[in-house]
Order: structure tokens, then sequence, then C-alpha cells
């Protein structure tokens, strides 16, 4: 407990690595109570903090603004903290495999910048094992220090909700472990200063590494099965969402909704769990099956858009397709491993001409990483196809007759909508006499 004492009297600070969706957040809240050192090794994005503006709109440009965080891309700053917060991302290979490069190479960093006496918390969603099998070797190799003696190590799962504004980092319950009872307290003690639904300790680093990757595959399991009912309602001419509406007046049903499951959560994280359950000699089934069926949604929606534009009469690769949305998620700028991206690979597979819009996504952000350009959605105009891809408040916000005037001239039923999140009312889309299908 004496770290947390001289972090509160100001004599230690707190230092986060990785400064993104989840690592912005934790920097701001803790600069409110300690000494805090935000570091990340994108010097681009270390310069737009600097300037105050909020790439991630986790915590506003205001709170960038006014945050006492020191924002640096100048590793040897990490040499004055002494409680250590990794927090950057586990992606997956194309072969979904582990992709730890991130995490490895955060700890050599850290590793060569660490000072005796420290802690080491890790947030990065892992396998379990890989805190103490893999990071404290790195750690101990590139410091010279010896873990357990001369620094510690804890892991503490981050649950961020990217674009949530309701459940925030300070009202959901932080899960927080150690290598031993007293660095354990120790965490919880700090992580208290800025968490305010509450501490949920956990015997031991491996059980909260795995409480990460269980909670996130319950999640995508359960969608999985949504996903599937759908694609047999689509068969049996049922409306999923009526089935949905009807079952969950019943107070045990779960509320689960079908959709596109992307993001770096729930669509990477079962396959760290899936990973390691291979290399015990399980062959996963239930965790496996529900990713193959999540996995395939976007080439069964192209194909339904295919079908439905030939069902107006129209040649795919002559329509002008417009798809709304390629974040991962509503309200919300992250695009990363967006599952819109897959609907757009199987249009283009027809020759199909798509046009992306998207008001919540970094315009540049898309056209790095997936060669897209995206138009506003004031300059939709002569559509034959809208793709309602992500529900952001912006679509929601349409009026039918706005939506009316976004089809070139043609027989309503002509105009084609696909509505993948279910944003509008079936019965009134259909009543306009639009072509109208969702999920």
């Amino acid at each position: 407990m004496e770290l947390y004492a001289r972090l509160i009297k100001g004599g230690e600070k707190i230092a986060v690595v990785g400064l993104g969706y989840v690592g912005l957040p934790i920097a701001v809240a803790f600069s409110e109570k300690v000494k805090t050192i935000g570091f990340d090794i994108n010097k681009a994005k270390i310069q737009q903090y600097l300037r105050g503006e909020d790439v991630t709109r986790e915590v506003g440009e205001e709170a960038i603004r006014n945050t006492t965080v020191e924002f640096t891309y100048e590793e040897q700053k990490l040499q004055e903290a002494k409680f250590i917060i990794v927090a950057v991302p586990t992606p997956v290979h194309i072969d979904k495999t582990p992709d730890l490069s991130p995490v490895t190479e955060a700890c050599v960093l850290i590793g060569r910048n660490l000072t005796k006496d420290s802690v080491v918390v890790f947030e990065s969603t892992v396998y379990p094992g890989v805190t103490e099998e893999i990071c404290v070797p790195i750690l101990e190799r590139e410091s010279g220090l010896i873990c357990g003696k001369e620094f510690k190590v804890g892991y503490s799962p981050e649950r961020i909700n990217p674009g949530d504004k309701v459940h925030t980092l300070k009202n959901i319950v932080k899960i927080v472990s150690g290598m031993d009872v007293e660095t354990r307290e120790t965490i919880a003690k700090v992580y208290e200063l800025i968490i305010e639904a509450g501490i949920h300790r956990v015997g031991s680093i491996k059980a909260a590494e795995a409480a990460k990757l269980v909670e996130n595959a319950q999640r995508d399991i359960n969608i999985a099965f949504m996903n599937e009912l759908a694609m047999v309602f689509d068969k049996m001419d049922i409306n999923t969402k009526e089935v949905i509406d009807a079952m969950n007046t019943k107070w045990n049903a779960l509320r689960f909704t079908p959709g596109l499951v992307g993001g770096h959560c729930i669509g990477v994280d079962p396959y760290y769990f899936i990973y390691q359950a291979e290399i015990l000699g399980y062959h996963s089934q239930i965790i496996l099956a529900g990713r193959k069926i999540n996995d395939d949604m976007g080439r069964f929606i192209g194909e339904i858009i295919v079908k439905r534009i030939i069902r107006a009469q129209k040649l795919v690769n002559k329509a002008k397709i417009y798809i709304m949305g390629i974040t991962f998620k509503e309200n919300c700028p992250d695009i990363r491993n967006s599952k819109v991206f897959d609907i757009i690979n199987k249009l283009k597979e027809y020759d199909a001409k798509v046009t992306v819009v998207d008001p919540q996504a970094e315009v540049s952000e898309v056209k790095a990483v997936y060669n897209l350009d995206v138009v506003k959605l004031s300059e939709v105009k002569d559509a034959d196809c809208i793709v309602f891809a992500v529900a952001h408040k912006e679509f929601a916000a349409l009026t039918k007759q706005q939506l009316d005037g976004m089809f070139r001239t043609l027989p309503a039923q002509e105009k084609v909508i696909i509505d993948i999140k279910s944003i509008f009312n079936k019965s009134e889309m259909e009543n306009m006499g639009f072509s109208y299908w969702s999920l």
C-alpha cells in the first residue's frame, strides 16, 4: 500500500501505455486524482491530443483540453512512473490466431524503462497465461529486474464499451487481480480512485484473463443464435423482429438481436479462447460454431442485397447502392474489424458500385484502412438501393419523406431498402411501397 500512498500524495505517477478507446478514458480519469502520463507510440495521435482533439470521441474535446495528463510519445517518460497500465490492442492474424505483437512490443518498451518497485497492470485482452508466461519474461529480460522481488504485475481486463455514454469507465465494475494478495490490493485501491461501481477481486491472474474472454464469448454465442434464427426465418418468410418482440414479453428473455458482430472485442476475443483450448488439446464446438455463423453474416446479407436488387428488375452492376454506416457499431467512430466491409466485398464480387455514408467515422481513416471514400448524408441521391448497416442516430432520425427523396425517380417497388438493424417500421415501409427487407 506504500505505492498507493505515494501516488495520492503526488510523490509518484501513473502511466497509461496505449491511448486509444480504452487507454485515453483511463488516463483522463486518473489525471483527476493523481499525476498521470499518457504514452502512445503514435506521434500524430499524441499531437492531436495536445491540440485538444479527441479522436476517439470517448471523453470529449473539452475534457482533453482541460486534462492534466502529460501526453507523450517519448518512452523515457515512463521511467517517471511506478504504476504502469498497458492498454494496447490485441487483434488476431488473418488465420484468426492471436496477434500478441502489440502487447509484446509494449512489454519490450516498458521493460527497458522499468524502474525498481513498479507495478505493471495489463488491461489488454489476452488468453489465460499470457501475462505471467509471455509478458513477465519480456519485462524481466529488458529491465534486468526480477518479477516478484523488484517489480510486480497484475491484470485488470478493460470493459469499456466504445460509444456508450451510459455504461462508462467509472460505472462498470472493475475486475482486478495480482500476482499476490498484496499486489492485488494495491491495484484495487488505485482503481478505486476512479471506479464508482466498485472493484471485483479475482484470486488469480489467469482467472481474470479468462473472465474477459468468457463475457464476450457469451455475447457472441447468443448473437450467433439470433443470426441463425434470422437466416431460417428469412426462408420461412417470417419477420425476425416480430418474433423477438413477442419472445421478449417473457421476463427471462435475454433480449439479444441479430446483426453484424465486429469490433475489437466480441468479434475477436472468442478466437483467443479457441486458440488456447486447441493448444491444450480441446477442440471448441459451441464457441467456434458461433464464430463461424457471425463471421458469415456479411456474406449472407450481401447475397440478400443482390437478390432484392434483381427482384426489383435491376442489373446489380448498374445499380447505385449506398451503404449507410461503416463503423462496427452505432454512434461510434470505431471502424476496427467492421463486418460491414464483408458486405461490400460480397457486392464487389458482382461488380456492384458501392458508396459509403457514415457521419460518425473519420473519413481519412476509412480511406486508409479500407480504401473507401465516404460521402455526406446530404449527398445521397438517385439511389437504387440503400443499405442501413449501422443504426447511427442520424439514420434513425430520417423521415419517410427524406428516405424516399434519396432514391431516383422509380416506382416504389423498385426502391430497395435493406435494414439490417431494423431502424424503420416494416409495416410503414411496406405501406409506402418500398421493397423492404430487415434482418
